[in-house]
């Protein structure tokens, strides 16, 4: 892999999960599949994660702290992995928002010189 190519997944790996934290947040405990969908639908139809990618980073937050997950049946009787944010969850996405909202006001400060 390339230098450039590890920079891309840093930064999609960083971007995922801030759209799972917020997801979560918006909606409350939610399986995989049910989380793929919602910011697929969010993103009308632009993002579409596979599992390969989606559950990788769902474990990995899982690991942090930041969601906790439980078995549960989803509402077409299957059992499924729930994952619900933790107290540290809120509190990093709030301070990930945060550090969203000043790297995308410094891109468009660069962006938009004349």
């Amino acid at each position: 892999m390339s230098n450039e190519e590890v920079a891309k997944a840093g930064v999609l790996q960083g971007t995922l999960d801030l759209m799972i934290l917020q997801t979560l947040q918006a909606m409350g405990a939610q399986h995989g599949y049910a989380i793929a969908a919602r910011l697929e639908q969010v993103s009308s139809g632009a993002l579409k994660l596979n599992m390969g990618t989606l559950y990788p980073g769902l474990m990995r937050l899982e690991q942090r702290g930041l969601v906790k997950g439980t078995w549960g049946v989803t509402d077409r009787s299957r059992r499924a992995r729930f994952y619900a944010l933790t107290a540290a969850g809120r509190r990093q996405l709030a301070a990930e928002r945060a550090d969203w909202d000043r790297m995308t006001t410094l891109i468009r400060a660069v962006l938009d010189q004349s």
